[in-house]
């Protein structure tokens, strides 16, 4: 679907590694059949047995004529089937891609953009422009309506002159971005040697606990670096694994299928650099590595902040080094977002929503259920405001008796005016004598007259089986990033004279735009006892989701009088405090 957009297209085929793509911004050659079926039969001559070609709904030719998924096949069938014996299907999706339930991102992207829209209109003037509420990185931003409707039309102006490039460049930078790694990663083997320019090698690594999405990103890595004829050197198990030199270089075809796989096909574990510097500059001289890309949690930052340091000490480390964050717990400096994390979301997202329904047939329940995190909280404030929670307590936030007093009258209330189920988060290290426990019996004992109590310990099963469609992308591009800067610093100083600090850094989404930020500037603003950043984007929408948990008769009941202010009150507070909107 998508009408005269390409966009489900591109995205679904960077998240499934599809072999050709068909969308209306960026038609074919003429000769496009003729290219489609020569790269059939070379992945088959190259034991692929399953591919996959995804036609976008306007999907046209250089000519403005349709491409249709019945056109696609004729030329397959006759390649494929006649000479490969192979078959073909065609599969219209249609309707089914508008989902079931929403994932924790457009659940969480709902609640943000509701809130600015209302900012908006308590905002507005007689003379204030009609607005379209978007997400720019990760800033809920307005954008002038009329500017949102000419810059459609220029699409299709665009379009309609056969201007591809300004075409693709009109659906904005994200979509430019899409189809520049789309083209670049989806060939069947690299380009020819390029002979005009020096040759790097570089190596990768993880370090820290296994998440969803590292797979994209080393794919993503070893391609980005191939395509300029370097050699990419895995690591394989870690600090450990780099000790013990299980590094072997990683081809091409080697990483074929890894974006939809989940884990870590390295191999990760959480030891830190600090013990081992000696033997890592060893190895780094023996296998005369020239930069470092280090894809992982707090550990992996913590580890390349170790290297950094040591650099006077040991030539071998002035190299570039760049931290991918990846962690579940998302409590990486740096950056709004770590790989990985949305991926954790959607599976307590998924997880809360079975449990409320395990009560489908039992009147007044009330959950408590503990996620993980370490001492940081995103992940039990982002899925208390996927899950629509009542309350979620986390150690960035203090909370004692007083607040479990007002949030079991809060569950009472509910449940006197009809709500059947009630949902409460705790961070696993929110609080060392507020245990998971205590709350649970705590609201068993309180609430006993009210409802019933059951708790629940998610456990690993966060960390998710397959990476979500958001961890798989997220990971290809930041990876590409990660390559592009890698390479251009090893380009700029020789290895064992690289002692600039901009030369260590952090790749990470903040705001609006990526940005690289150097490992020692990030130091000052890292709490190490409880491994996470000083200051904490997400915070903000605690109000949120305290503005959205509290009822309107509740309020009545603790003879609050009723009025938008309630709600808007801590919204706007938090803007105010933060100095920018959702």
């Amino acid at each position: 679907m998508g009408r005269h957009c390409g966009y489900l297209a591109l995205v679904a085929a960077l998240a499934t590694e599809a072999d050709y793509v068909f969308i209306p911004e960026w038609p074919p050659e003429a000769n496009w059949p003729e290219m489609l079926c020569n790269k059939l039969k070379q992945e088959r001559e190259l034991g692929q047995r399953l591919n996959i070609i995804l036609v976008a709904e306007g999907a046209i030719d250089r000519n403005n004529s349709p491409i249709t998924a019945e056109l696609v096949k004729k030329p397959v069938c006759q390649v494929v089937v006649d000479n490969l014996k192979q078959d073909t299907r065609v599969t219209v999706l249609g309707h089914v891609q508008r989902g079931g339930s929403p994932s924790a991102f457009d659940r969480i992207l709902g609640c943000r953009m509701g809130a600015e829209a209302v900012l908006a209109l308590f905002e507005a003037t007689a003379t204030s422009e009609a607005c379209v509420v978007s997400l720019d990185g990760n800033q809920a931003v307005r954008v002038p309506l009329m500017e949102c409707v000419q810059m459609t039309k220029s699409v299709a102006q665009h379009m309609d002159n056969q201007e591809w490039k300004q075409a693709v460049a009109a659906r904005g930078r994200s979509f430019e971005r899409n189809l520049l790694t789309y083209k670049n990663l989806t060939q069947l083997k690299p380009p020819p040697e390029d002979i005009t320019h020096d040759k790097y090698v570089v190596a990768v690594m993880h370090i820290g606990a296994p998440c969803c999405g590292m797979n994209a990103a080393v794919r993503s890595i070893v391609r980005n670096c191939l395509r300029g004829s370097h050699t990419v050197l895995a690591i394989h198990g870690g600090v450990e694994g780099l000790v013990q030199d299980h590094i072997k270089p990683l081809g091409w075809t080697e990483v074929a299928g890894w974006v939809g796989e989940g884990g870590a096909f390295l191999g990760t574990k959480r030891t830190l650099a600090g013990d081992y510097l000696p033997q890592i500059a060893a190895r780094f001289g023996q296998h005369k590595i020239q930069g470092l890309i280090i894809i992982g949690g707090f550990e992996a930052y913590h580890s390349a902040l170790q290297m950094a340091e040591a650099r006077a000490q040991h030539p071998e480390l002035q190299i570039p080094i760049c931290v991918v964050p990846a962690t579940i717990s998302n409590n990486v400096p740096g950056t709004h977002f770590s790989l990985g994390a949305d991926t954790a979301l959607n599976e307590i997202t998924e997880i809360c929503d079975r449990i409320r329904q395990s009560a489908q047939g039992t009147k007044n329940r009330v959950f408590v259920v503990e996620t993980m995190g370490g001492y940081c909280g995103y992940l039990a404030t982002l899925a208390g405001l996927a899950g629509g929670a009542d309350a979620a307590y986390i150690y960035e936030e203090n909370f004692g008796v007083k607040n479990f007093i007002r949030d079991v009258e809060h569950m009472k209330a509910k449940m006197t005016e009809g709500v059947q189920r009630g949902l409460i988060l705790r961070n696993e290290n929110a609080n060392e004598h507020y245990t998971t426990d205590f709350i649970y019996k705590l609201y068993s004992e309180e609430g006993k007259s009210f409802f019933t109590t059951r708790m629940n310990i998610l456990g690993h099963m966060q960390q998710g089986g397959r990476p979500s469609p958001f961890d798989r992308n997220f990971g290809t591009k930041m990876a590409a990033k990660a390559a592009d800067w890698l390479l251009g610093q090893v380009q700029k100083a020789p290895a064992g004279k690289c002692m600039d600090p901009q030369s260590a850094v952090l790749l990470g989404l903040i705001s609006k735009s990526y940005q690289f930020t150097p490992l020692e500037e990030l130091r000052s603003q890292t709490d190490f006892k409880c491994r996470y950043p000083k200051q904490q984007w997400w915070l903000h929408l605690r109000h949120l989701l305290q503005a959205l948990g509290t009822p309107v008769n509740f309020l009545m009941k603790e003879g609050v009088k009723p009025s938008i202010s309630d709600f808007e009150r801590p919204i706007l507070e938090s803007v105010d405090e933060l100095g920018n909107k959702f």
